[in-house]
């Protein structure tokens, strides 16, 4: 059977056509490679972060179970809960710093600021405890921010209208407090507030007086109880800081009242340095020393060495000499 044979021309014109499968199934593979590696490391540091995170979330799991103290199996555990006010700052070899100090934009005098008070949130504890009735009938109300703790009381549980003599249950309510606050060492701010309507009195000429009346009244009670004077301090702000709209009976309401902030500052006695007495010199030092003196003023009489004297006080210099006494 006769089979036409193909030109040499039509063979390397079909090689030359299909030479780019070669560059292209090189590209390919190269490409295939590229996100083959990319992939698997991918994996890879998915793989690693997730072993991290369970890991990371186990401890915090455990750490907030557990509440024991102390060492905990192979590595020691920090108390979870804080036993303090007290704040930590950067690594603990950097100074401390804190906020400023603020209270209805005022700022305590004289208060050595490193120096912390009683923790605050303990004493809220107990004076929520002290006053819980009068806390659940809405005439108390007690809370805490980051630097006060606030004691607000209804003016009339503590004072007749238009009064500032304490009454009877005043008493009572600072007795309550003063056995809390007698445990502490925190400065204290009482502050005096009313509502708008104007008073016009022969004691109180205008609300300014009424509110700081208030607050001195409730000060000379804590003082009679036993708080130390040196901690306490008077604010007056009359109709000017209301905590509520003075349009209703309900708002004026809340208006009058007393608070008592304590600080987380504490006050610290300042000791006077009484200046110790010299000690009493001896009979004998006090003698040589009067003898010294008189000596010192004695008149002498100089014999110059070329003739003649001189009389003085001083003592003869060289070359001089003083007569011999008769």
């Amino acid at each position: 059977m006769y089979r036409p044979r193909r030109s040499v021309a039509v063979e390397a014109d079909k090689s030359d056509t299909e030479r780019w499968l070669v560059s292209y199934a090189d590209y390919m593979t190269l490409l295939f490679a590229l996100f083959l590696l990319l992939y698997s490391m991918a994996t890879m540091e998915k793989e690693q972060f997730k072993k991290l995170q369970d890991t990371i979330s186990k401890v915090f799991i455990e750490a907030t179970d557990k509440q024991e103290t102390g060492i905990q199996g192979q590595s020691v555990q920090p108390d979870i809960h804080p036993q303090s006010d007290f704040e930590l700052y950067g690594s603990g070899l950097e100074d401390a710093t804190g906020p400023t100090l603020l209270a209805d934009n005022a700022k305590l005098e004289h208060i050595d600021r490193t120096r912390r008070g009683s923790p605050l949130a303990a004493m809220q504890k107990d004076i929520n405890r002290a006053l819980r009735s009068l806390v659940e009938s809405d005439l108390a109300k007690v809370t805490l921010d980051e630097d006060w703790l606030t004691i607000e009381l209804s003016s009339g549980l503590l004072f007749s209208s238009g009064s500032a003599n304490s009454t009877s249950s005043a008493s009572a309510v600072m007795t309550e407090l003063t056995a809390i606050l007698k445990q502490t060492n925190n400065y204290m701010r009482v502050r005096g507030y009313t509502d708008s309507v104007p008073i016009r009195t022969e004691q109180f000429p205008s609300n300014w007086e009424l509110s700081v009346a208030r607050a001195a009244s409730i000060v000379r009670l804590l003082e009679e109880l036993g708080i130390a004077p040196e901690r306490m301090a008077i604010e007056g702000y009359g109709q000017y800081a209301p905590f509520a709209e003075n349009t209703t009976a309900q708002g004026r309401s809340q208006n009058r009242k007393v608070v008592i902030a304590l600080s987380k500052y504490a006050y610290e006695p300042v000791v006077a340095q009484i200046p110790q007495p010299a000690e009493a010199q001896s009979a004998q030092e006090q003698a040589a020393e009067e003898a010294a003196e008189q000596e010192q003023n004695k008149i002498r009489v100089i014999r110059l060495p070329h003739g003649g004297i001189r009389i003085t006080t001083r003592p003869p210099e060289p070359g001089e000499e003083e007569p011999a006494s008769q």
